[in-house]
């Protein structure tokens, strides 16, 4: 699936003929053809759709990418060759490029060789990544089932002795197992005063009886990726620790009451945020409540303190309160959801209560 020709339909309202298309985030949602950095450019314009790829990828190219011409890039034909007479055939004289993941080496040759005019359009495609179809959303649902399922297979595995990095190698190994292409971002394993930190790095330290484990990962399914949080207890754990628990679940269950269209992302953050700070432990909770997500784990719009702009529909969101207590222990519950008219539909079907291993 592409989408060429919602992307030409939007240049017009940013006084473009055209947009270059180089990271490759943009490319997919453009193409469907999946790829790294190197895998080629796009060019959309008004007037046609053109694929660049050399010859490692041009061949499942013409297999995969529909509605736009495409052409083999080698020593004797680069892609400034190959731009140039798009350009001309097209006869897109504004083009626009992304900003915001372009170097400036590839800018300044770009901007310099291209017959054209180069303008900043990263917000453009922001813009049209922000709202999901249905489409996108059922890659979505696909990887979080994944990565609830390998979270599922990895709870037997949760004991005192076996180090965090253990755990993060198993369930990574789980979750490719089961159908993911490849992980989210790098998996989340922090146990007993690890847990603190909302982005600990998973180490030689071993587990031990009544330690809070938070476990943050995801995986990714046709292109698209998916995100959660779960912390859990080994053995019997402390009366604070668990009031703790009880305070971020109840300040997620009032975010997700909170989560719809049309609320601004400060709107739903705070729903969370009140519960945590009328509890004591609001300078305990430093992030923001949650992040778009998609085709890349963090996109935009966000739930923070400083959005005061309405949440779009259908945008992905996570919800992901924490309380973290330095030298201590840590909480976070996370789930993803859809924002709808009248309210929020979960992705997750993973249970959050306190789950004692």
């Amino acid at each position: 699936m592409n989408r060429f020709d919602a992307i030409a339909a939007a240049l017009p309202q940013y006084g473009l003929d055209g947009i270059l298309l180089t990271g490759a985030p943009n490319r997919f949602y453009a193409t469907g053809f999946p790829g790294d950095g190197e895998s080629g450019v796009v060019l959309v314009t008004t007037k046609g759709n053109f694929f660049f790829t050399d010859s490692r990828y041009i061949e499942a190219a013409e297999a995969q990418v529909d509605n736009a011409a495409i052409g083999l890039v080698d020593r004797e034909k680069g892609y400034i060759a190959w731009l140039n007479e798009a350009l001309e055939l097209s006869g897109a004289r504004v083009i626009g490029f992304e900003e915001d993941s372009m170097t400036v080496a590839d800018y300044r040759v770009y901007s310099e060789r291209l017959n054209c005019g180069f303008k900043s359009a990263a917000a453009l495609m922001r813009r049209l990544r922000q709202s999901k179809d249905e489409q996108e959303i059922g890659c979505m649902i696909r990887a979080q089932r994944i990565a609830e399922e390998a979270f599922r297979r990895l709870l037997p595995e949760i004991r005192p002795g076996v180090t965090e990095r253990q755990l993060a190698a198993k369930l990574q190994y789980l979750a490719i197992s089961a159908g993911a292409e490849k992980m989210s971002f790098d998996t989340i394993v922090a146990s007993g005063p690890n847990g603190s930190m909302p982005h600990a790095v998973p180490t030689d330290r071993a587990v031990q009886e009544g330690d809070f484990i938070t476990f943050d990962f995801g995986c990714v399914y046709q292109g698209y990726c998916s995100d959660m949080t779960r912390t859990v207890a080994v053995g019997q754990v402390t009366e604070e620790m668990e009031h703790v628990y009880g305070i971020v679940l109840e300040a997620q269950r009032a975010a997700l009451a909170a989560a719809r269209a049309g609320k601004t992302g400060r709107e739903v953050d705070v729903a969370a945020r009140d519960i945590i700070a009328a509890a004591g432990y609001g300078r305990y909770f430093g992030h923001s409540l949650g992040h778009s997500l998609g085709l890349e784990v963090h996109e935009s719009p966000n739930a923070t303190p400083a959005n005061e702009n309405p949440l779009p529909l259908h945008a992905v969101i996570s919800v992901e309160p924490g309380i973290y207590l330095p030298g201590r222990f840590g909480v976070r519950i996370e789930d993803v959801v859809v924002l709808e008219e009248n309210g929020c539909r979960n992705l997750m079907q993973l249970d959050k209560e306190l789950l004692h291993l």
